[in-house]
């Protein structure tokens, strides 16, 4: 049954919800530890101290976006080059929310702000299949995202212990970690040449230049992505005129 905005009505929040979300988000947790370990080692080695990585994990929780940071750590801090990378990482979080509003409209307070908090790839693809099976308990969405960040800040504290154990020298493969996650999220995302290869090409070719002519990280992936975006929206457009006439 739906209101008369045409969205599901009869939408809950219960503790019964959050804790079969929880249960649910538990075998997820096997494969975001070693990445939350790599991002303890690797704050280490960047010399932030153990408060400084738990603070980071907590507010920003995306360990995408936190190595991508890392990767660019320096002295001084490129506090505004680091912030608007992890903010092109994270846009995508922008329609994952729009997907989602039949749940989060309906949420207000702590509800709202701490399932927003904990929102990750992980937990909007398990909230969009409970939706999909006519789920109406908005907290499982928070059950799934406060237990993988819960586990997410205890395996980001072990590895930040292991990284004082033993220390990365300059140039340690496992700094390769940030490009290899985002090269591992790109296959997904990928669907097919006749739509996806010329704006990849293009956000490449314009990164590639500006590297070459000497730009500093983080403006050539921000310039490379832009101009991927603006073929890609304008090549959609072009494709949805052309389908309409």
């Amino acid at each position: 049954m739906s209101g008369a905005s045409g969205r599901p009505s009869g939408i809950i929040f219960t503790r019964t919800g959050i804790l079969r979300g929880a249960r649910q988000a538990l075998p997820l947790v096997i494969g975001t530890v070693p990445f939350g370990l790599v991002v303890g080692v690797i704050s280490d080695a960047r010399g932030l101290s153990l408060a400084e990585t738990l603070l980071m994990c907590a507010l920003v929780f995306a360990g995408s976006a936190q190595l991508l940071a890392l990767d660019l750590w320096a002295d001084p801090a490129p506090v505004l080059g680091a912030a608007i990378a992890a903010f092109a990482v994270n846009i995508r979080m922008a329609p994952m929310g729009a997907a989602l509003a039949p749940w989060l409209d309906r949420l207000r307070g702590w509800r709202l702000w701490g399932t927003l908090a904990t929102l990750v790839d992980h937990s909007y693809a398990l909230a969009v299949a409970d939706q999909q099976r006519g789920g109406r308990d908005a907290g499982y969405l928070l059950g799934v995202g406060a237990c993988l960040w819960l586990f997410w800040m205890v395996s980001v504290g072990i590895g930040y212990v292991m990284g004082t154990m033993v220390r990365l020298a300059p140039g340690h493969p496992l700094y390769f970690t940030a490009t290899a996650t985002f090269c591992a999220i790109l296959v997904p995302l990928w669907k097919g040449v006749r739509r996806d290869l010329l704006p990849w090409l293009a956000a490449g070719a314009v990164a590639l230049l500006l590297w070459r002519l000497g730009a500093g990280p983080p403006w050539p992936l921000i310039a490379g992505a832009l101009a991927g975006a603006t073929l890609g929206a304008a090549l959609d457009e072009r494709r949805a005129k052309g389908a309409l006439r």
